[in-house]
């Protein structure tokens, strides 16, 4: 088997109270083959002191900071760009991981763009909530992008992917969370798979700066997105995936038709025909999916 370079982007703000135990977690992985990139993004506490005390310790870590606040999305864009991993795999900075976490990854990845795991819920204070993502999610495998328009499974914290991803990932959607900006893209591209393990304790607090559980909270995705911005994005591996390009033209051609009673029911019915693709990560029942199709479709409608 052979031991590629993995490089950890570890994204940094306010950290403080949890930094420490995180760092601990990612310097004693039992894969030796590592780099640990840290990029702060101007925190205002001794976030940036700890990491540099890490950085004194252990030569694989390397710190950045940035000159203005990028926010997570684009702080993980920066980190990822600053890799140099042959895999690549993405840190909060509250979570603890388990030490064996990157060497079955590695092992498993195989040839998936991406491979990703279950997380355990612990609260703040590191209990355990009993819970685990994928009692709230379904976890999708495969090589369908359509599963990631509406919904996400892939936690950031859980992925591991090759570095090839970086090129056809572009920067990340401001509309979208970049966890599932990378899974789409993923999808697009080649396939993933995931592993029903709890390789990561994913810490529950009011600061989470992304939280893919909070299904009252308005997830970023193809909804709060112009139709015609999210068919751009794909240019760079439409070639490589022509079914994806065909979904989202036809459901802006549908999008644009003329409203019936203010409801747009061929749409709707486009909607409805997909709905195991679309909302196949959704853990809701029948009727909740049904209800959020039409609240959906008439979203869509309404900026027509």
């Amino acid at each position: 088997m052979s031991y590629p370079l993995v490089s950890i982007a570890l994204c940094t703000y306010n950290g403080e109270h949890y930094l420490v135990e995180q760092l601990d977690s990612l310097v004693t992985q039992t894969y030796q083959n590592l780099e640990i990139i840290v990029v702060d993004d101007l925190s205002r506490d001794n976030t940036l002191a700890i990491a540099e005390n890490y950085a004194r310790r252990y030569p694989i870590i390397k710190i950045y900071q940035n000159t203005e606040n990028l926010g997570y999305n684009k702080n993980f864009e920066k980190a990822i760009s600053l890799c140099k991993g042959e895999l690549i795999a993405l840190s909060d900075q509250d979570d603890i991981w388990d030490i064996t976490k990157i060497a079955i990854q590695v092992e498993h990845i195989k040839d998936n763009m991406l491979i990703y795991h279950d997380s355990e819920l612990i609260d703040e204070n590191g209990k355990s909530l009993n819970n685990f993502v994928f009692n709230i999610c379904n976890p999708y495998r495969g090589r369908d992008p359509r599963n990631f328009i509406l919904g996400n499974c892939v936690s950031g914290h859980t992925v591991l992917f090759k570095r090839d991803l970086i090129k056809y990932m572009g920067s990340f959607p401001k509309e979208l969370h970049y966890d599932q900006w990378l899974a789409y893209v993923a999808t697009s591209i080649g396939k993933i798979d995931y592993l029903n393990l709890a390789l990561v304790k994913f810490r529950r607090h009011n600061s989470n700066s992304t939280d893919i559980l909070r299904q009252n909270k308005t997830r970023a995705n193809v909804k709060n997105m112009d139709l015609e911005e999210w068919r751009k994005l794909n240019h760079f591996f439409n070639y490589k995936h022509s079914l994806i390009s065909k979904f989202l033209n036809e459901l802006i051609y549908l999008a644009r038709q003329k409203k019936i009673f203010g409801f747009n029911f061929r749409l709707f019915n486009f909607l409805f025909k997909y709905k195991y693709v679309l909302l196949s990560t959704s853990k809701k029942s029948s009727l909740s999916k049904l209800n959020y199709l039409f609240k959906y479709t008439s979203k869509l409608t309404e900026k027509r």
